[in-house]
């Protein structure tokens, strides 16, 4: 049966066993960029359907710069989802950002030197979407309020820097970033963000810090162990705030995020192939008015 899903939620597995989840039910979904990293999962939660999919796939399948992020935002699009909630783990750079805390960045720098897809509009349509302020201002003070709610040490705003991977940074690496502003580091939340606000959902990500990068010199290096450790004994917190995320939000209001196409497709209509128009229909239809 076809159902408008509204909130979609990309993150852990774990995310989607939520003790709260209710009629939950799995979701294969096909899209023209492939399949996605997993099968959606849609479930009731607060009152409200809920699409989860795993960022990496289950059992983490999936390295940072080969994660089909085109194919996931499309099949929640496709889902009807209108806001989506990111939870990522990271890196600080900073002393005040401790691990166990929680950052709600409101900035984004794209640090991936290697091929990752990055647009939906590379073929015969072209679109320039403006993302100088890449994450939802609405669903941000949603997401700051409901960790707040919830007891946790949360950061407003914050610059997010995403490398790479799928290994740590080097302490030289790591110091640059510091010196750039970057706040906190990790390795997926770009492009999603960016394919996102080009599908005209509205996006911001609870950020959940396991460590201090490299640094700090009086510390160890990252390690996998560290970074598992740290988010394992933070994940109920996380599935908290989540929770407490989906209960505020209103996701029939609408933000500048769901008009992010308006003005921002170069291509003349009589340019536009048929197949394109069809492949892209989910991305464009309200701003082609197909």
């Amino acid at each position: 049966m076809d159902e408008t899903v509204l909130i979609g939620v990309i993150g852990g597995s774990g995310l989607y066993h939520m003790a709260e989840l209710q009629d939950a039910e799995r979701r294969t979904i096909d899209t023209p960029f492939g399949a996605p990293s997993g099968a959606v999962v849609v479930g009731t939660l607060r009152g409200k359907r809920v699409a989860f999919l795993p960022r990496h796939g289950e059992g983490h399948v999936y390295p940072p710069a080969r994660i089909p992020q085109r194919a996931n935002i499309y099949a929640l699009k496709s889902l009807g989802v209108r806001f989506i909630i990111g939870v990522n783990a990271c890196g600080s750079l900073r002393e005040d950002y401790a691990p166990g805390h929680i950052v709600v960045p409101d900035q984004l720098f794209d640090y991936n030197i290697g091929r990752r897809d990055r647009s939906f509009f590379e073929d015969d349509l072209v679109a320039h979407v403006s993302v100088a302020d890449p994450y939802d201002a609405a669903l941000r003070t949603v997401l700051v309020q409901a960790a707040r709610d919830v007891g946790a040490t949360v950061h407003d705003g914050g610059t997010f820097i995403i490398e790479d991977g799928p290994r740590f940074a080097t302490r030289a690496e790591s110091r640059i970033f510091k010196s750039w502003g970057c706040d906190i580091i990790g390795m997926t939340t770009a492009p999603e963000a960016f394919l996102a606000r080009e599908a005209e959902i509205a996006y911001a990500t609870m950020a959940h810090i396991t460590d201090y990068d490299a640094w700090r010199d009086h510390e160890e290096g990252v390690t996998v162990e560290m970074v598992i450790q740290t988010f394992r004994e933070n994940v109920q917190r996380a599935e908290q705030a989540l929770a407490r995320a989906v209960e505020l939000l209103d996701p029939t209001q609408t933000t500048p995020s769901h008009a992010a196409l308006e003005g921002a497709i170069m291509t003349s209509r009589d340019k536009l192939s048929a197949a394109t128009l069809e492949r892209l229909r989910p991305i464009v239809a309200r701003a082609l008015r197909l």
